[in-house]
């Protein structure tokens, strides 16, 4: 995953990032030491503004793209026209409230996949050394939490015991509950972090604000295995896209009696994209998501219900617009999908065990080229640091953003041009991940200096690599 939705915000604002300092407690033996990391964030202000934004702004959107998807037959315009002869009271009137059947559905979705996060068996992975010196471990089960939770949701539909077309008819009261629910729950990750945090990677800066925005635990935790960002980010966010893409194509059967083949692409490349995520779920946890972001409002907000929503609205669309591609046109949408997911795991994966290894492998058949790079850490200890600069990575520096863009195109594309709403998501995917790649740069300078500088010459393209070929004159 892929960094979240206020990224997105940020380079669409366009907005001047400033040094804020970041407090860190760290345990040197029998004394308490305060240290600063200087962390690139955005200004108490534009924190101001863009929080006040994405409040103001983001939660009418999700509902507005459930309406215009479910009500308005996919079309902006309808929708536009709606609000605009009726106004904004006509806009409150068709937001749905949150219903008893949206809870329970929620409800019983998080408590059973939070009882397979704790129970199910897995290997124990140990995630980077964090600023202040921890090193958290997990165990390493999504994949089969994944499999158990689709098999057991597939199940309660071919025996009757649960319809997953109700999920989609109380769609918009769920993301409503979804809304305010996440709201609550950000709270409660303030006070715990103030109260009963889980390790010394932790702290205020002093502004109540910024604390709850950007949050206040980088490793929250309910006692010692239950990982909160493990569970917001992959088990219900990750998880929920995977499920939601199910509900989809079961709804229009259920309508329609047959599944459109537009919709089996869409559903078959979103699930083995959601397949991959599982299956490099250790990968994922090394991430700028998980290691660098702390548990605040704007990550976790995002997870709970910017992926379910957004991520997921291409097949939204397709339930009621089912488009017949015919056999071929199918085919080689589905294979150039299917053929980016797995560019984009192999890159993750060539990184991986590169540096698994130290090193020490074969990419592309070959002994890889790096750098060596030595920085810093904010304790003072000097360490070295391996910079892959071939294979994939010897072609653009985040090359691995071309297929993950490319996989959410052609997994909508099956929905044609005839509205622009499907689209939106592949469009705010390319915005998050150009500016994810600004930031990692900045990132990466300010921590390898001249190691930065060196890798950059020798690996000039930030994300798509120019190819050149030499022309033979005859």
């Amino acid at each position: 995953m892929e960094d979240l939705y206020f990224n997105a915000l940020q380079a669409i604002l366009k907005v001047e990032k400033s040094e804020r300092p970041n407090r860190l407690w760290l345990v040197d033996k029998e004394k308490m030491v305060a240290t600063t990391e200087s962390k690139t964030v955005h200004s108490a202000l534009v924190t101001y503004v863009s929080m006040l934004s994405l409040l103001a702004f983001c939660p009418p959107f999700v509902i507005l793209l459930w309406y215009t998807m479910v009500h308005a037959d996919g079309s902006v315009l309808q929708t536009w026209y709606y609000l605009k002869q009726n106004g904004f009271q006509k806009f409150v009137g068709i937001c749905p409230r949150p219903t008893a059947v949206a809870w329970k559905i929620i409800a019983c979705y998080a408590a059973f996949e939070a009882a397979l996060q704790l129970l199910l068996p897995g290997k124990r992975v140990e995630g980077p050394i964090s600023p202040a010196g921890n090193r958290p471990v997990y165990n390493a089960n999504g994949m089969a939490a994944y499999a158990v939770t689709l098999i057991t949701y597939l199940s309660l539909w071919r025996f009757g015991i649960f319809n997953p077309t109700i999920v989609y008819d109380h769609l918009g009261e769920i993301f409503s509950a979804l809304i305010f629910g996440s709201f609550i729950f950000c709270i409660f990750l303030y006070i715990k972090g103030h109260l009963a945090p889980s390790s010394s990677d932790s702290g205020s800066c002093g502004n109540i604000i910024l604390d709850f925005y950007w949050g206040m635990e980088l490793y929250p935790r309910i006692g010692k295995n239950f990982d909160i960002k493990v569970f917001t980010n992959c088990r219900f966010g990750m998880m929920s896209w995977a499920v939601l893409a199910v509900t989809y194509c079961i709804k229009q059967y259920e309508s329609n009696g047959r599944v459109a083949d537009s919709m089996l692409v869409n559903t078959i490349l979103m699930l083995a994209y959601v397949t991959k995520f599982f299956w490099w779920e250790a990968g994922y946890w090394s991430t700028m998501d998980i290691a660098h972001d702390r548990a605040g409002f704007y990550i976790c907000w995002g997870c709970l219900v910017w992926v379910p929503s957004i991520y997921t609205s291409p097949g939204m669309y397709l339930v009621n617009h089912p488009v017949n591609l015919g056999t071929q046109l199918a085919f080689y949408i589905l294979v150039a999908g299917i053929l980016c997911i797995y560019i984009n795991y192999d890159c993750d994966r060539q990184r991986q065990e590169f540096r698994r290894t130290n090193g020490k492998c074969l990419v592309w058949g070959k002994s890889p080229s790096k750098i060596v790079a030595t920085y810093t850490t904010a304790s003072g200890v000097t360490k070295n640091s391996l910079l892959l600069t071939s294979g994939w990575w010897g072609l653009a520096r985040h090359f691995h953003y071309v297929p993950e863009i490319s996989a959410a195109f052609f997994w909508t594309v099956p929905a044609l041009f005839n509205d622009f709403l499907p689209y939106f998501y592949v469009i705010f995917l390319t915005i998050l991940l150009f500016d994810r790649a600004n930031r990692d740069d900045d990132r990466c300078r300010s921590k390898y200096g001249k190691y930065w500088k060196l890798y950059c010459e020798k690996v000039p393209y930030k994300i798509i690599p120019e190819f050149r070929t030499k022309a033979v004159l005859m």
